[in-house]
C-alpha cells in the first residue's frame, strides 16, 4: 500500500500502482468524467501512468491551465497523425500546446504546399481519428532504439533532437498509427477530443535558425464540448474587431513605413499624445516613491554588453556591432538599459546611508527580432521601456520590492486591468548554464520575490526555466477584457549585474559592500502596452487618456464660426477638442466620428449658435440633451475628475 496525499492535506492509502484515474473514481464519478492529467509531487503525468510509491498528487481538469495543455498536448499529436494520413511522406518537427491550443511543424517536401482550402479537410480527418477511441500509450525507450526507429522513417528532425538527449530520459507516445518522440503528458484516449479548429497556417524555421529551412506551422485549438468551440470562435472574432493593427491605423495612433524598417514603429500625433499622458502619468507615480528620471544613449560601446552579459546571451540575435573609422572600434545598438544605469551607480561614490538609489528611464532599445515573429507593437525591433533599476541593501531589498508590486498594482487599478496572475518565473536547475551568477545569489534572489509575492497576498503561479539570465521574477499576467492572457508588467531580482559591474557601497562597517539590483518595468514596453491598452478597451479610452475628447460638427459650413467659438472656450478649461468641418452631412460625421471612439460629439446648428449650447452625444450611447457651454464644460471636467481620483490622490498608492 502506499500514502497520496491530496490538496487538502488529506491522505488516501491505495495499491502500489494506482493511477491518477483510478484515484480521481475513487473520489468522484463527475470528478473521473472531467480529470484530464494529474500532478505528482509537482510534475504532471498521464492519468493512466502507475504510481508506484508515496506522493503528494493534484488532479486537473479542464479548468486549470495544466489540464488544458495535456488536452491541446495530446490534440498536437492527433493532428500529426490526421496530416500523416492526408500527405503520407510528410516529416514532423515539433508540436506542443501553446497558450490557445497547439501547432505542429511540418516538412510535406519540396513538391507539397499547405493552403487555406486544406484546413477543413486536416479538421475533418482529426474528428474522425477521435472517434476512433485510439489510447495514448508511453514507452520508454533506449536512445540507440529511438534513433534506429526514427532513422528507419528518414524522420531527420526528431532525430536531430534525440541526438541531443540524454539516454535514459527518452520517451516515446503511440496512439492509433502515430508514434511520436515527446515526455508528454497526454490524455488517455483521442475520444476526451470532441471538436477541432485548425486556424491558420504560417512558416516556422527550423528551431527558429533563419539558415535551416522553412517549415510549414500549421495551427490549432480543440474543446471536450462543441460549445467550447463556438464561444472561442465568438470570441476570436471579437478579437478581430479590436484587433490594435487595425485600431492603431482607423485612430491614427501609429504606423510602420517599410522605408524605416520592419518592426519599427512610428508614433503620429494623437498615438504620441497617448503615449506622453501614460508617460507623465507614471512619471508622478514614481515621483511619489523616490524615483529619480535619468537618460541614456541609444547605442554603447560592445565591451559594455560583455560585461553585462547581454552580449554572450543575446549577441547572436541582436543587430551586428557598428564599427567607426577607428580601428577596433565597436559599438550596439541598446538591447537593454541596465548597464548604462549601473555606470550611473558607478559614477561616484556610494554609502550605505544613500541607498536605496531608483533610477528611471523611459530608455528605447533595439532587438532583431526574425521578420516571422514581427506582430504589431506586441513583437518589435525598437521599443521604449518605462524602466527603472534599484540599487538598495540586501535589508532593503523586500520592502523595495513590495513597492515595486504595489506601483504595478496602482496601475492596474486606474486602467481598469482587474484580472491578473502574478507568475514567479524561477530559472531551470537542470540547466544552469543558461544562467549566470552562483547557486547562493539565485537562492536567495527567488526566495525574497517567493516572500514579497506572498506577503502581498497575490495569486501567484511558479514557471520553471523563465528566469532572466541573470535573476528571477515575477512577471504579471494579465486577461485583457474578452479574456485573453498577456504578460505586462516585471519585477527582477539581480545579484549578478553588480557583480559583473563591480558595484559598492561603503557599509556602516567602513567596508566595501555589493548592492543589490531591482529591474522593473510596470508596464513592460509603451508599445506593447499600448497595444493590449487598445484591444482591452477596443480603442475607446478613459476621458483623462484619451487624445481626444470630444468633436466638434457644425450641421453646415454656416456654424463653422460657432463652431471656433466652442472649440475656443472648451480649450480654456483644457478640454481636448477638434472641428469636424467637411461639407458632409450631419449623420455622416456622426458615424465617421463615432467609428474613431471620440467620447463626445457636439452638434452645433441655428439654435445652439442663437443660444450658446451644444446638443451633446455620447459615444455609444446616443443623445444626451442640450447643455450650455459652461454646464458641458463643469460636466466633462467633473467625469475627468472622477475618472482621475486615484491619479491625484495625494497619498502613496
Amino acid at each position: 500500500m502506499i500514502k497520496i496525499t491530496l490538496p487538502d492535506n488529506s491522505v488516501r492509502e491505495y495499491e502500489s500502482g494506482v493511477t491518477g484515474m483510478d484515484i480521481a473514481k475513487s473520489i468522484s464519478h463527475n470528478l473521473a468524467k472531467e480529470v484530464l492529467s494529474v500532478s505528482v509531487n509537482g510534475e504532471t503525468w498521464d492519468l493512466t501512468r502507475p504510481i508506484k510509491e508515496d506522493v503528494s498528487i493534484k488532479l486537473y481538469t479542464w479548468d486549470d491551465d495544466e489540464g488544458k495543455h495535456a488536452f491541446w498536448h495530446s490534440s498536437s499529436h492527433l493532428m500529426a497523425e490526421a496530416l500523416q494520413e492526408l500527405y503520407p511522406g510528410v516529416k514532423f518537427g515539433i508540436g506542443p500546446a501553446i497558450e490557445s491550443g497547439f501547432y505542429y511543424d511540418i516538412d510535406l517536401g519540396e513538391d507539397r504546399v499547405l493552403t487555406e482550402a486544406d484546413l477543413s479537410k486536416i479538421e475533418a480527418k482529426m474528428l474522425e481519428l477521435a472517434r476512433a477511441k485510439s489510447t495514448y500509450a508511453r514507452e520508454d525507450i533506449s536512445k540507440e532504439k529511438a534513433l534506429n526507429f526514427f532513422n528507419a522513417k528518414n524522420e531527420v528532425y526528431k532525430t536531430e533532437l534525440i541526438s541531443e538527449l540524454t539516454d535514459g530520459t527518452i520517451t516515446l507516445y503511440k496512439h492509433g498509427n502515430f508514434t511520436d518522440l515527446c515526455k508528454g503528458p497526454h490524455l488517455p484516449g483521442t475520444e476526451y477530443i470532441k471538436s477541432v479548429k485548425v486556424t491558420s497556417l504560417a512558416g516556422a524555421y527550423w528551431r527558429g535558425d533563419e539558415k535551416r529551412k522553412q517549415l510549414t506551422r500549421v495551427y490549432g485549438i480543440s474543446f471536450p464540448k462543441q460549445k467550447l468551440l463556438e464561444e472561442y470562435l465568438m470570441v476570436l472574432e471579437e478579437a478581430k474587431k479590436r484587433d490594435h493593427r487595425k485600431l492603431g491605423k482607423e485612430l491614427e495612433l501609429f504606423m510602420f513605413s517599410s522605408k524605416v524598417g520592419m518592426g519599427l514603429p512610428i508614433w503620429l500625433p494623437k498615438g504620441a499624445k497617448l503615449r506622453e499622458r501614460l508617460e507623465n502619468f507614471l512619471k508622478k507615480v514614481q515621483m511619489k516613491y523616490g524615483y529619480e528620471q535619468v537618460i541614456s544613449p541609444h547605442i554603447g560601446q560592445k565591451e559594455l554588453y560583455v560585461t553585462s552579459g547581454h552580449f554572450e546571451k543575446y549577441g547572436k540575435d541582436s543587430f551586428q556591432p557598428i564599427t567607426t573609422p577607428q580601428e577596433g572600434e565597436e559599438f550596439l545598438l541598446k538591447p537593454m538599459n541596465c548597464p548604462h544605469h549601473c555606470e550611473i551607480y558607478k559614477f561616484k561614490p556610494r554609502s550605505y546611508r544613500d541607498l536605496p538609489i531608483r533610477l528611471a528611464e523611459f530608455g528605447t532599445v533595439y532587438r532583431y527580432e526574425q521578420s516571422g515573429e514581427l506582430h504589431g507593437l506586441t513583437r518589435v525591433r525598437g521599443f521604449t521601456q518605462d524602466d527603472a533599476h534599484i540599487f538598495c541593501r540586501p535589508d532593503q531589498l523586500k520592502e523595495e520590492f513590495i513597492k515595486v508590486i504595489d506601483i504595478v498594482l496602482y496601475i492596474f487599478k486606474t486602467l481598469s486591468f482587474k484580472d491578473y496572475v502574478a507568475q514567479i518565473s524561477l530559472r531551470d536547475p537542470n540547466n544552469t548554464t543558461k544562467y549566470i551568477g552562483s547557486d547562493e545569489n539565485w537562492e536567495k534572489s527567488e526566495r525574497a520575490i517567493i516572500e514579497a509575492a506572498a506577503e502581498k497576498g497575490l495569486k501567484t503561479t511558479q514557471v520553471i526555466g523563465e528566469a532572466a539570465f541573470y535573476g528571477p521574477k515575477l512577471d504579471f499576467m494579465v486577461k485583457d477584457a474578452i479574456g485573453r492572457k498577456w504578460q505586462l508588467g516585471t519585477i527582477q531580482v539581480d545579484y549578478n549585474l553588480p557583480e559583473r559591474f563591480n558595484l559598492e557601497y561603503i557599509g556602516s562597517d567602513d567596508k566595501p559592500h555589493r548592492p543589490v539590483m531591482i529591474h522593473r518595468a510596470p508596464f513592460g514596453s509603451m508599445e506593447r502596452f499600448v497595444a493590449v491598452l487598445i484591444e482591452h478597451t477596443s480603442g475607446k479610452f478613459p476621458l483623462w487618456l484619451t487624445p481626444e475628447q470630444c468633436v466638434i460638427l457644425p450641421i453646415s459650413e454656416k456654424f463653422n464660426d460657432y463652431a471656433k467659438k466652442v472649440l475656443n472656450f472648451l480649450n480654456n478649461y483644457d478640454i481636448r477638442s477638434l472641428i469636424d468641418e467637411r461639407n458632409e452631412k450631419i449623420g455622416r460625421k456622426i458615424r465617421d466620428n463615432e467609428l474613431k471612439r471620440i467620447p463626445y460629439l457636439l452638434i452645433v446648428g441655428e439654435k445652439e449658435a442663437e443660444n450658446n449650447t451644444i446638443a451633446v452625444r455620447k459615444q455609444g450611447e446616443g443623445d444626451k440633451g442640450v447643455m450650455t457651454l459652461q454646464e458641458f464644460a463643469t460636466f466633462l471636467t467633473e467625469e475627468v475628475r472622477k475618472e482621475t481620483e486615484l491619479l491625484t490622490n495625494t497619498e502613496e498608492p
